[in-house]
């Protein structure tokens, strides 16, 4: 479980930012369930996708996501994960592939979600940010996610939890200089085993 409340390159909790954050978020009184609900709400509305707002800025850290208020699904999962760990609660990554229009013309790409481990299970939540047709929720029993994947256009879970954000994707961000580069580069499967199988 060590792996899944450390602090990486790209979830960094302990940068000042997120630390100034989590004394504004997290009170005392507050036990696990209250920190990670008030964790995820945060980044799902306060944190706007970089494809909805057509943010000018790429981001990966969790302290850069912090710091220009945008992220794709990848960088807000590492912001929500480092909220989470800076509390003590472990917190994964998980991937889907789908596609990145509403069929398969543009091809896919992989979209992350988190894994957080509460009341001695694993819950699934996303924090992507709603818009029309997305409808997530923080959920302690069935998951309530951003997306479901169609089998019909070959979209489809990644089994198990991961305890660090997927490599290649950070990689391209941080190549990144525009939305576009995203779209021509973002990895499109995940090749590397999970941390836990589920």
């Amino acid at each position: 479980m060590e792996r899944f409340l450390i602090a990486d390159q790209y979830v960094d909790f302990q940068h000042e930012t997120i630390q100034a954050l989590c004394g504004e978020l997290f009170s005392p009184g507050m036990d696990s369930v209250e920190r990670a609900r008030t964790a995820y709400l945060y980044v799902r509305d306060h944190i706007p996708h970089s494809f909805d707002c057509q943010a000018q800025v790429i981001t990966a850290r969790a302290s850069d996501v912090l710091k220009h208020g945008t992220g794709i699904c990848h960088a807000k999962a590492n912001l929500l994960a480092a909220l989470l760990r800076s509390q003590g609660i472990p917190a994964g990554f998980c991937f889907q592939r789908l596609t990145l229009e509403d069929d398969d013309s543009l091809g896919y790409c992989v979209h992350c979600y988190n894994a957080v481990f509460l009341d001695g299970k694993w819950i699934k939540v996303d924090a992507r940010g709603n818009k029309e047709g997305v409808n997530a929720r923080f959920s302690l029993e069935e998951p309530v996610l951003a997306f479901y994947p169609r089998p019909e256009y070959d979209e489809y879970f990644y089994p198990g939890i991961y305890a660090s954000p997927h490599q290649p994707t950070m990689e391209m961000l941080q190549e990144a200089t525009c939305l576009q580069d995203v779209l021509d580069n973002i990895p499109d499967t995940v090749t590397e085993p999970s941390d836990i199988l589920e």
